[in-house]
């Protein structure tokens, strides 16, 4: 499991995670219904992406997340 602190580390794994299945960014843009700009600057870890698209890509590739936080919540 890797720990993700920033945008950057996100966009990271999922380049990875998208080179590793075989995909361009253009498919991939495809297959979630996305423009390929968003999947560039999400890859590039922009800050002020649209975190429900982001999710749609992460659960496209098959990325588990995982949310640790406060128990009281």
């Amino acid at each position: 499991m890797e720990t993700l602190i920033n945008t950057k580390q996100l966009g990271s794994v999922i380049r990875k995670i998208r080179k590793e299945q075989g995909l361009t960014q253009e498919q991939l843009a495809a297959a979630c219904g996305v423009g390929i700009r968003f999947i560039r600057e999400l890859e590039q870890g922009k800050e002020s992406f649209y975190i429900g698209k982001a999710l749609l890509v992460v659960k496209m590739l098959g990325i588990g997340l995982e949310i640790e936080g406060d128990d009281t919540i």
